[in-house]
């Protein structure tokens, strides 16, 4: 039988390449029988040859709906290192009355657990959120309870299984959006999600978003202080990778070339919506050669390692 799933995303028309890729993740990682409900959020519409593509991206599988919400958020603070279209998750509640829970995903990630096998099995039991508990970095400390998060306990906000009826109940989106109009978070929507929702989030395992971080060995003994050596390695070989700090478009970083791997699986309809850096692309198909790759990337591994970067 059939089970459909609500997928949200939010980007812009010229991170079209990295949402399509994400996507298509969701597609080549779950159980065919489910079936995706994809709410695209928007700052300005999105082209009708983009919209075209999307819809044509798996039609028996992946339904999509188009929201533009270009000044749904006036007046609040917005960091100018990221795009407004990242708080409007703070929304969903509202937005979406139609719905009682969503997963929400930023489109910097590759995705490759089920989806559909956790919105199918989770029970959010009274919680708002189900998200990935970061591991605190000891210089983030300070930070965390200068804003009243228990280090260990603070929350990535890119993956999110978000439990909408409670959130309306209880008027958060408004709660959230009062929060979001002081200029000191260092992550607002982030930051905002956690000290509103705290005490109402269960912790998710590892794997549904791991961070920079959690792929990088010099930061292995912080993980080890809040997860297991077991989720660790589950991780490195399945885990979903949130590409948190540089992307794979623009540099060589942490799993670099899964992204690349995806991305080479489009049809080429897609493709030609992109110019890539073609240093970057040609540097992944070198990479993804099965002896060679091996050796580049254990010698990548290596420079990192020295270098501690």
């Amino acid at each position: 039988m059939r089970v459909s799933v609500p997928i949200v995303v939010a980007f812009t028309e010229n991170y079209f390449i990295p949402a399509v890729t994400c996507l298509s993740s969701i597609l080549k990682n779950s159980n065919p029988k489910y079936q995706f409900e994809v709410i695209c959020l928007l700052t300005k519409d999105l082209p009708e040859d983009l919209q075209g593509l999307l819809s044509k991206l798996n039609p028996q599988r992946m339904k999509f709906t188009f929201l533009n919400l270009d000044g749904a958020l006036e007046g609040v603070y917005v960091d100018e290192r990221y795009t407004i279209a990242a708080s409007f998750r703070l929304l969903l509640p509202e937005l979406l009355k139609q719905y009682d829970r969503v997963i929400y995903t930023d489109c910097d990630v590759i995705i490759q657990k089920d989806l559909g096998e956790l919105y199918e099995s989770m029970d959010l039991n009274g919680n708002y959120l189900a998200a990935v508990y970061e591991a605190a970095l000891e210089s983030q400390i300070p930070y965390l309870e200068e804003i009243g998060c228990e280090p260990g306990f603070y929350f990535n906000s890119g993956f999110l299984l978000m439990n909408l009826e409670l959130m309306r109940q209880d008027n958060m989106s408004k709660k959230f959006i009062d929060g979001l109009k002081v200029p000191y978070l260092q992550f607002p929507d982030q930051d905002v999600l956690n000290i509103y929702c705290k005490g109402k989030v269960l912790g998710l395992s590892p794997v549904y978003n791991g961070i920079r971080t959690f792929f990088l060995p010099q930061f292995k003994p912080d993980f080890l202080k809040k997860y297991t050596e077991t989720d660790w390695n589950q991780i490195q070989k399945t885990g979903t990778i949130h590409y948190t700090g540089g992307k794979p478009w623009n540099e060589l970083t942490i799993k670099f070339e899964v992204w690349w791997k995806y991305y080479f699986d489009l049809p080429q309809e897609y493709k030609e919506k992109w110019n890539p850096n073609m240093k970057l692309q040609s540097l992944a198909k070198l990479l993804l050669m099965p002896i060679l790759g091996k050796v580049s990337l254990g010698s990548i591994a290596l420079i990192r390692k020295i270098k501690n970067i």
